[in-house]
C-alpha cells in the first residue's frame, strides 16, 4: 500500500465520519417534531412520483430556461456519480478503473465529458442571473447570496478538476484511451497543456486527483450546514410529499385528546418531521414567493422567507432540545411572533401557488393554517374582524350576518323540495352560504337550480338544515367550529341517505369531497361545472346554434383548478356556446392567480400592500373580453368588486358559468 492509499484512508474515514455526525443530528433535529405524520403508505406511487418531479424535473420546466439550467446540473452530477464512485475507489487502489463495464463505460465517460461542459456554462449562466441579472426572486439575503457563489464555483471547480485530471490522465497514458473510455473533451484539453507522459504530467495528474477528491469532500460536508442542504434532503422530501388525490386537505386535530396542553402549532416541536424536513428541503429558488399573490401585490407574506425562517428556528432550538437544555433567552423564543409575524400568517390566501410551483414539494400552507390554529385555539389572538365572523358561524351558522331562518328563501317560487319534504331525490344540491344569502350569487343558485329543472335532474336542497360547510372556519385556524359544523351536517346528510351531491361552491366542493370523509361524509360530490359538461354532453340540455358574438376571459378559482385540477370543465361548457370567443389571461389554469378571498381573506381588511382582486381584474381587462366568467361565489363578488374599482361596469360583465349556460339553452 502507497502513502497515498494511506493517507486517502485517513482523510476518508475522517470525511465520512463527520458527514455522519451531520447527518445524525439533522435526523435528532426531525424526531424533535412531535406531531404524529406517516408517510410510508404506497411506496409504488411515491418512487414513481420521485422519477417525474426529482429526477425528470418536471416542476421546474414549468419555468424552461431556469428550469433547464438546473436540469443539466443536476443531470451532470447524477452522471459524475459514477466518476466520484471511480476516484475515490482509487484512493484504496490507485489502478482501479470502471473499463470493466465494457460499452456502458463509453457511454460513462462520454455523457460525462460532454455534460461538463454543459454543467460549467449552467453554472456560469446562473451567476449571471444571479448577480449579473440579478433575477429578482433570486435575490436573498447576504449570507444567502455568499453561500450560493460559493457553491456554485466550487461545483464549477470540481468539473474543471475533472477535466485536469482527465486530460493528464490521457497524457500520462501516452495521448491514448484506456480500453472503452471515450472522453473527447479531455483528450482536447490534453492535446493543448500536456506534452505526452512526462514527469510534471504525472504530478499535475496527482494533484488534480487530490482536488477533486477534496473538493468532493468539503463538497459533502458543507451541505449539511449550507442552504444546499436540499441536494441531500430534496428527493426524501419528494418522496414523502402528501399522496392526497388532491393537495392540502388538512388534516384533522383530535380535540378530544385530553393529554394535549396546546392546539395547532407554536414552536417547532408540535410540527410533523415531515414539515421539519420542508424546511431542510427549501432551496431558496424563490418560485413559491414569486407566485404569492399577497407577496406580488406588496404584503409582507414570502412562502420562502416563511419556510426558511421554520429551518432557521430547528436549527437555533432542536439542538437545545437535543441536549436537554430548556432554559435561556434563545430558547424561550417562539416560532411565531419571533421568527414569523403573526401578521404574515393571515395574509395567505390558501391558493396554493407555493405548492404548485415548489419543485421539491414543499407544503407551505399546512405549516401555516397549523399556526394559524394555534393562535386561535390556543392563543385566541387573531384579527378582531374575524370575532364577528366566528360568532355568526357559532349562531347563524354562516359566516356572514344573516339569518339562518332564511337560508332557503331563494328558492320561493321554484317549486324545489327539501329533503325534509322528500328525501328520494337522486341528487342532493348544497347551496353553501353566498348562494343563499348572497344577494348575487343567489342568482347564480337560481340560474343552475333552472338548469337542472330543465334537464330533469331529480334533485333536492336541505334549505334550513344546511349550515356551512366549514371550510372558512377551518382554513383560518376554528378547528373546533369548522369540526362542529362538519359533523352536524354530516348527521343531517347521513339521516337522509345523501348518495350524491352537486354544488356551485368550490370552496364546499372541495371541504364535502375531500374533508367530510375524514368524520365519516362520504359521498359522490361534483361542481357543478363539471354537472353542466356532462349535462350538455348527455345531451340533457340544448345549446342554441346562434348567439350574439361575445369575447368571454374565464378566471381560475384556486379550489377548483390547483385544489381539486379542474380546469376544462368551464371552458369546454363556454366552448359549446355559439358566438363565443374564450381569450385567456396571461396566467391561467394552473398558473391562475387568485382572486384574493381563500383563506378566509374575503373577511378580513387588506392593511398592507395593493388588492389582489385588483391585480386579477387588471389582468381580465388586459384581455378586453367584455365577460369575466366565473365559476366561484368568492370569485364572483371579488371580480365584480374589481371592475368597479376600474369604472368598467357598463363594459365588462362578470357572470357565473350556469348563467352564461342558462341564457343560451334552446
Amino acid at each position: 500500500m502507497e502513502l497515498k492509499n494511506i493517507i486517502f484512508i485517513l482523510v476518508f474515514i475522517i470525511t465520512f465520519a463527520f458527514f455522519g455526525y451531520s447527518v445524525n443530528n439533522l435526523i435528532k433535529y426531525l424526531k424533535v417534531a412531535k406531531k404524529k405524520d406517516d408517510r410510508f403508505d404506497d411506496i409504488p406511487t411515491r418512487l414513481k412520483r420521485v422519477w417525474n418531479i426529482a429526477f425528470a424535473q418536471t416542476k421546474l420546466l414549468r419555468e424552461p430556461l431556469a428550469g433547464l439550467l438546473h436540469l443539466l446540473i443536476f443531470w451532470g452530477f447524477v452522471l459524475f456519480i459514477f466518476a466520484v464512485l471511480e476516484s475515490i475507489i482509487q484512493g484504496f487502489y490507485s489502478s482501479f478503473s470502471l473499463s470493466f463495464l465494457g460499452a456502458f463505460y463509453s457511454v460513462i465517460t462520454l455523457v460525462q465529458d460532454v455534460f461538463g461542459l454543459l454543467v460549467i456554462g449552467s453554472v456560469l449562466l446562473s451567476l449571471y442571473r444571479r448577480y449579473i441579472q440579478k433575477v429578482p426572486r433570486l435575490q436573498v439575503d447576504k449570507h444567502g447570496m455568499k453561500d450560493a457563489a460559493f457553491i456554485l464555483i466550487l461545483i464549477m471547480f470540481i468539473v474543471i478538476s475533472m477535466y485536469g485530471q482527465n486530460a493528464s490522465g490521457f497524457a500520462n497514458n501516452g495521448m491514448m484511451y484506456h480500453p472503452y473510455e471515450l472522453r473527447p473533451i479531455s483528450s482536447f484539453f490534453a492535446g493543448i497543456f500536456f506534452n505526452g507522459p512526462t514527469g510534471s504530467t504525472l504530478l499535475l495528474y496527482e494533484v488534480f486527483w487530490w482536488m477533486h477528491v477534496l473538493m468532493i469532500f468539503g463538497f459533502l460536508n458543507y451541505l449539511p450546514y449550507s442552504k444546499h442542504l436540499h441536494i441531500l434532503t430534496s428527493i426524501p422530501n419528494v418522496f414523502f410529499a402528501n399522496l392526497d388525490p388532491v393537495r392540502n386537505t388538512l388534516k384533522k386535530i383530535d380535540l378530544e385528546d385530553e393529554s394535549a396542553e396546546t392546539f395547532g402549532v407554536a414552536d417547532i416541536e408540535q410540527f410533523s418531521w415531515k414539515q421539519i424536513l420542508d424546511g431542510y428541503s427549501c432551496t431558496e429558488c424563490g418560485r413559491c414567493t414569486w407566485n404569492c399573490p399577497a407577496n406580488i401585490v406588496g404584503k409582507s407574506l414570502s412562502p420562502r422567507e416563511l419556510i426558511v425562517d421554520i429551518r432557521k428556528r430547528t436549527f437555533d432550538k432542536a439542538p437545545l432540545i437535543v441536549e436537554g437544555k430548556t432554559e435561556g433567552e434563545l430558547y424561550e423564543k417562539t416560532l411565531i411572533h419571533n421568527y414569523i409575524s403573526d401578521k404574515v400568517l393571515w395574509q395567505c390566501t390558501t391558493c396554493l401557488a407555493c405548492v404548485q410551483e415548489c419543485p421539491v414539494m414543499i407544503e407551505h400552507v399546512d405549516s401555516i393554517v397549523d399556526m394559524r390554529r394555534n393562535l386561535v385555539l390556543t392563543e385566541s389572538e387573531f384579527p378582531p374582524q374575524l370575532n364577528s365572523v366566528f360568532k355568526s358561524l357559532e349562531t347563524n351558522y354562516t359566516p356572514w350576518v344573516f339569518n339562518a331562518a332564511d337560508r332557503a328563501a331563494w328558492a320561493e317560487g321554484m317549486n324545489i323540495k327539501t329533503m325534509a319534504e322528500d328525501k328520494d331525490g337522486e341528487i342532493l344540491f348544497w347551496v353553501g352560504c353566498a348562494g343563499s344569502f348572497d344577494e348575487r350569487y343567489k342568482k347564480v343558485t337560481k340560474a343552475f337550480a333552472a338548469i337542472m329543472q330543465k334537464a330533469g335532474v331529480d334533485f333536492r336542497i336541505l334549505g334550513t338544515e344546511e349550515k356551512c360547510n366549514g371550510d372558512t372556519a377551518r382554513r383560518l385556524g376554528n378547528e373546533y367550529l369548522s369540526q362542529m359544523m362538519m359533523r352536524e351536517n354530516i348527521e343531517t346528510m347521513n339521516n337522509y341517505g345523501v348518495k350524491k351531491v352537486v354544488t356551485a361552491c368550490p370552496h364546499c366542493f372541495h371541504s364535502l369531497k375531500n374533508e367530510f370523509p375524514q368524520f365519516g361524509g362520504n359521498y359522490e360530490v361534483t361542481h357543478h361545472t363539471v354537472f353542466i359538461e356532462e349535462l350538455i354532453a348527455k345531451g340533457k340540455i340544448q345549446i342554441k346554434e346562434e348567439s350574439e358574438n361575445h369575447k368571454v376571459t374565464y378566471h381560475d378559482s384556486c379550489y377548483l383548478g390547483r385544489y381539486n385540477n379542474i380546469y376544462d370543465a368551464p371552458r369546454n361548457s363556454l366552448s359549446k356556446v355559439a358566438g363565443l370567443d374564450i381569450v385567456e389571461m396571461k396566467r391561467n389554469k394552473s398558473k391562475g392567480f387568485c382572486c384574493g378571498a381563500g383563506g378566509g381573506r374575503m373577511f378580513l381588511e387588506d392593511d398592507e400592500g395593493g388588492r389582489i382582486n385588483e391585480e386579477r381584474t387588471r389582468e381580465a381587462l388586459e384581455t378586453k373580453a367584455d365577460t369575466i366568467a366565473s365559476a366561484c361565489p368568492f370569485c364572483m363578488t371579488m371580480m365584480t368588486d374589481g371592475v368597479k374599482h376600474f369604472e368598467k361596469t357598463d363594459e365588462v360583465a362578470v357572470k357565473d358559468i350556469a348563467e352564461i349556460i342558462l341564457e343560451n339553452i334552446k
